[in-house]
């Protein structure tokens, strides 16, 4: 686990993750003023404790955007409606900062599979169905510190 100045980092990001889950819970609204500067402290972080995987972490932020942009895309093509916000988007990209590419399949391993525990049981008892409209932004901070987590217990 880190130690001195890393503690209050790592404790910044949960609450950073807490806000944005929070808020996207309430409005379906991942804010900007959370989500990028979370993916520049990732990079930072990154640089100050392996420089080294720089890289990785700056390829996983451009293939974590890029992969939910296009999902939400296909779903637009295939629905006529769009299923992940940009915010969505962002904030894998920062979970790409902070954790590098070989996290990205775990982080949304986990984050689906807690999406669809909520999701299944908000459907059924809204009546809705596949209309339901879900925020996943929660679900995506929960992997997305978990991964962090994970990461810093194998240093």
């Amino acid at each position: 686990m880190p130690e001195g100045w890393g503690i209050w980092v790592y404790a910044a990001l949960g609450w950073a993750l807490l806000a944005a889950a929070w808020i996207d819970a309430r409005h379906y609204w991942l804010p900007d003023v959370i989500t990028l500067p979370l993916l520049l402290a990732g990079l930072v972080v990154t640089w100050l404790n392996a420089p080294w995987a720089i890289y990785d972490h700056a390829l996983a932020v451009g293939i974590g955007y890029a992969a939910f942009r296009l999902l939400d895309l296909l779903y637009l093509r295939l629905r006529g409606r769009h299923g992940l916000g940009q915010g969505d988007a962002k904030l894998l990209a920062a979970a790409g900062a902070w954790v590098g590419l070989s996290a990205l399949p775990g982080i949304l391993l986990m984050a689906g599979l807690l999406g669809i525990a909520v999701a299944l049981p908000v459907a059924l008892w809204r009546g809705q169905g596949r209309q339901t409209m879900i925020p996943f932004g929660p679900a995506l901070a929960v992997g997305f510190f978990g991964a962090v987590l994970l990461a810093n217990l194998s240093h």
